[in-house]
């Protein structure tokens, strides 16, 4: 008797393809959340009285919980508890984070409102608008990386074995968007403006306009995630025998303890942590580093810094489908490093025109492309399905180590190589910042990561994980 073929939901490209997309505009709106605030940099200066100290450390904030461990813990809720649960978990986190953070800059908060007096009565050097912020942003950040690992893993569950790497690089240029549209239309929902009178720059605008749209967005992106957790649903119940089948593999807490020993995972978690600070921390300062080397409007600085995604947005596919039929996974990580290397070198070191940090901000996207596009894919080659949330979960806690770390390692170094300007900007005189430090900052860490590359695989040689090789059987 012939055997019946048994059809999955994941078998029809239009139905993986369909749950691809709608865990993919979460990602979007979180994404626009996390960069929303970047063009108007200069704006909180003025409104809020934030030095680049300050301004570095809300920046990072997004990382410091995670940090703390609630990272590790994401990854293991997502191994015990599901990718449903925790999917929505994630995405009422980020959305109640988000409403914090708006809170924090409004003027009714500002003025003595509740909480004001408490979150003024310690760190006094710190505005109490930036505290309140940051502990939002703080939360936001927990919920934005265990949407991460969620939605790393369900894709995994809908494509492994098909078009994996495609499907990952789809996911991260879609989101990637999200920054996009930040970068490129912040500064006009913000209304900011800038006027010259009497030697004095006057600032104008409202930072809240922005925030209300990031929160909007992240109303939406739950709203798609919701719809995700039906079609995960069906997928389960189709998969409810050889769930029951393969309980033997399920996570346990143990299991941690080989993932911090497998030396293929260390070492691409080492490279990933040092790519990645030399990209989202950079993405923090990029606008106000276009506004004082070249002396342009935070539109025009957004727009700039908002071609990095915009590149990475239609090569990040390409590359994943590449990976996904020649391999060469290693050697494309080398490849994106060294161009993040030159990249930070150009901003760094050469005189900046309009045209270089164009070119520039284009090398940084295509390493931004190569890296991430072949990183993320590779994951599942060096560790096992059991505990691949976890695994994910352990590589982003890494990484967010440097994402906290950076962007108040880069204000307090922009202050202290230019003494005096953040006093003289928050009095509306003209002033600018020299950015060379901070961006041979940024170079350093490229170096590190073609390094690092070099001996990852070096190590894939030798444990044969198959990162040169294919995804697609």
């Amino acid at each position: 008797m012939t055997e019946q073929v048994r059809h999955l939901l994941r078998d029809s490209k239009a139905v993986r393809w369909t749950a691809l997309m709608l865990v993919s505009l979460t990602m979007l709106a979180a994404y626009f959340f996390v960069d929303m605030i970047a063009p108007l940099q200069k704006l909180l200066e003025i409104n809020y009285k934030w030095d680049p100290e300050t301004y570095g450390f809300f920046s990072g904030s997004e990382y410091m919980l995670n940090v703390l461990g609630f990272l590790i813990l994401s990854g293991i809720i997502l191994d015990k508890m599901g990718i449903r649960f925790t999917a929505m978990t994630a995405t009422i986190t980020m959305l109640s984070g988000g409403l914090i953070k708006l809170y924090g800059l409004t003027a009714y908060f500002n003025a003595g409102g509740f909480g004001f007096d408490f979150f003024n009565s310690f760190w006094t050097g710190m505005p109490a608008s930036a505290k309140l912020a940051a502990l939002g942003y703080a939360i936001f950040g927990i919920g934005v990386e265990m949407c991460g690992i969620t939605v790393s893993k369900a894709i995994v569950k809908w494509f492994k074995g098909k078009e994996l790497a495609l499907a990952m690089g789809m996911e991260m240029a879609t989101a990637r968007m999200g920054a996009s549209i930040a970068f490129f239309f912040s500064a006009t929902m913000a209304g900011y403006s800038e006027t010259v009178v009497d030697g004095k720059t006057l600032i104008g605008g409202n930072v809240l306009n922005s925030v209300w749209v990031g929160v909007a967005f992240l109303s939406i992106g739950f709203l798609t995630m919701l719809v995700y957790t039906f079609m995960d649903s069906r997928l389960d119940k189709q998969l409810g025998q050889e769930a029951i089948e393969g309980g033997s593999d399920e996570f346990h807490i143990k299991d941690l303890g080989k993932i911090f020993t497998n030396p293929g995972f260390l070492a691409i978690s080492a490279l990933c942590v040092l790519f990645y600070s030399g990209v989202f921390p950079f993405l923090k300062y990029a606008v106000n580093m276009m506004q004082n080397k070249l002396n342009v409007s935070a539109e025009v600085g957004g727009i700039i810094s908002g071609l990095l995604p915009v590149g990475t947005i239609l090569l990040t596919p390409l590359i994943g489908n590449y990976y996904d039929r020649k391999g060469k996974g290693a050697t494309m990580l080398i490849i994106g490093a060294v161009l993040l290397m030159i990249a930070h070198l150009s901003f760094a070191l050469a005189p900046l025109t309009m045209f270089l940090a164009i070119a520039s901000i284009i090398v940084l996207g295509i390493s931004f492309s190569l890296v991430p596009a072949s990183l993320w894919p590779s994951i599942p080659k060096i560790v096992e399905d059991r505990y691949l949330g976890s695994a994910y979960a352990v590589i982003f806690w890494i990484q967010n180590i440097g994402l906290m770390l950076f962007p108040w390692l880069i204000g307090v170094i922009l202050n202290a190589v230019n003494p005096g300007v953040a006093e003289k900007i928050a009095k509306g005189e003209q002033a600018t910042y020299n950015y060379t430090i901070p961006m041979l900052v940024f170079a350093a860490l490229g170096l590190s990561a073609v390094l690092l590359g070099f001996f990852l695989k070096m190590i894939d040689r030798k444990k044969g994980y198959g990162l040169e090789k294919p995804n697609r059987a």
